[in-house]
């Protein structure tokens, strides 16, 4: 029976009965439907209509200090790869072959995803500047007006409630949008898993002080439990330290990486830290997508500043090789059905994007210098179907930088990639929105960007 107080509830209160109901839930073990169903019936099909997908969910690798290099390694301008001069920074030009993509662009054999149909090809877009050294890079990842393309986007998913909107590993580059929502920073991988333990035990604790949300919240735990048809299930809500930290400790033990999770992804007390972290870091990501806990992460990627890396090709080749696996278990790990929108798996409503302060020059070995032609960056995304894939602008063989034109996608000799910047990150916030771009002109008031996305999804 619908409860009126559910019903109405309105505002904050609205939101967080939502986020707790999806928490309880997933540590009941209960799927979206389920779960739904619960909502329903406690406060009519309206309010658990809002819990359906209307927006992917994001994952950002922000590899400031010099550690965007390496993502070179997997996804590289195609006419340095091509062109098969092992002076430029590449590792494996025996292995180039063309990509099938919308614009030209190159699979070699770190280069993730090669099998997995058009979908899930990268684009790069040149944008940005050249920002040595920064932790916390932000020219590559906006959308113009000073504002932030991980904020925008973070915007744009308030409208699919969970427990924590946005989740940044620290060192963490967010930026600012209108009406982003806080984002929630923890040190390392393992704080992923402690802060749930804790957001969920705070908002437990909070809605104890509200009498009319707290009865709302007891009716529909018992749906919940009615729902798990568990008898080790209490009959009746003790609300205190107790119940809170047992909803925390069990969310805790599901977002932990598993013995399975570090062999699959070959993560042991050797794995340098700075690959073992982003390893750690997007198993407890696949697992929190998995339980609606929240809707975008942001990882900070190597930060090691490999100056002199070409040195010791057997470490290159190992780094590759590493970020090429992390990158294929996690999109295994999404290869589920997706818990709000049971027609698709996960892996079909997410993106990816990786950006950074220095790619470095892809032109010579040596020190690997900070430097990149003309100042130039770029933005690597994973558009799920919904960005037009391959290559706009890049770097020459001969050094020459190509930019783009917002309007048609073609190649502009010479155009510099912070003109491209906003452009980028509107068909990233684009593809977020799931098409809908009267939710990214919210943000963006450049050109059109039709050249750039897939109006009719893949």
């Amino acid at each position: 029976m619908v409860c009126e107080k559910i019903k109405n509830l309105q505002g904050k209160s609205r939101r967080n009965f939502l986020k707790w109901t999806s928490a309880v839930g997933a540590v009941m073990a209960l799927d979206q439907a389920e779960i739904l169903n619960v909502i329903a019936d406690c406060g009519g099909t309206a309010l658990a209509q809002e819990n359906t997908a209307s927006t992917l969910r994001s994952v950002h690798l922000v590899a400031g200090d010099g550690g965007f290099a390496w993502f070179q390694l997997l996804w590289p301008h195609y006419a340095i790869a091509k062109s098969g001069n092992e002076n430029f920074t590449y590792h494996a030009f025996n292995s180039v072959m063309d990509a099938t993509t919308d614009k030209p662009s190159v699979w070699g054999q770190d280069t993730p995803w090669k099998d997995l149909g058009p979908k899930k090809q990268i684009t790069g877009f040149m944008a940005g500047q050249n920002q040595t050294h920064t932790a916390t890079p932000m020219a590559a990842a906006t959308v113009g007006g000073g504002q932030s393309m991980i904020a925008a986007i973070a915007t744009i998913q308030r409208a699919m409630p969970s427990l924590i909107p946005v989740i940044g590993l620290e060192p963490v580059a967010f930026g600012t949008a209108p009406g982003a929502p806080a984002v929630t920073t923890v040190g390392d991988a393992d704080g992923m898993v402690q802060l749930f333990n804790s957001a969920a035990s705070r908002l437990t604790l909070e809605a104890q002080g509200d009498a009319a949300l707290f009865e709302a919240y007891y009716k529909a735990y018992i749906g919940l439990v009615k729902a798990s048809g568990r008898p080790t299930f209490s009959r009746q809500l003790n609300v205190g330290k107790s119940a809170a930290n047992f909803l925390g400790q069990n969310l805790a033990e599901k977002l932990a990486p598993s013995a399975d999770d570090l062999m699959r992804y070959q993560i042991d007390n050797g794995t340098p830290n700075n690959l073992s972290e982003i390893g750690r870091a997007l198993i407890t990501t696949a697992r929190a997508f998995k339980m609606g806990l929240t809707q975008s992460v942001i990882i900070p990627a190597m930060r090691n500043d490999p100056h002199g890396a070409w040195g010791n090709m057997n470490n290159v080749i190992m780094t590759a090789s590493t970020l090429c696996r992390y990158m294929n278990e996690f999109m295994k790990d999404l290869d589920v059905q997706d818990p709000v929108d049971q027609d698709k798996n996960i892996s079909d409503n997410f993106v990816l994007t990786v950006h950074g302060d220095t790619p470095k020059s892809p032109l010579g070995r040596g020190d690997w210098a900070d430097g990149t032609p003309q100042g130039s960056n770029w933005l690597y995304v994973m558009g799920n179907g919904y960005i037009k894939t391959g290559w706009f602008g890049g770097i020459k063989a001969n050094g020459d930088v190509a930019g783009f034109d917002e309007k048609t996608g073609d190649e502009v000799m010479g155009r510099p990639s912070n003109q491209t910047s906003a452009a980028a990150g509107a068909a990233v916030a684009f593809a977020v929105a799931k098409g809908d771009m009267n939710r990214v002109k919210d943000f963006y008031t450049g050109p059109p960007i039709d050249a750039l996305v897939n109006v009719a999804v893949l």
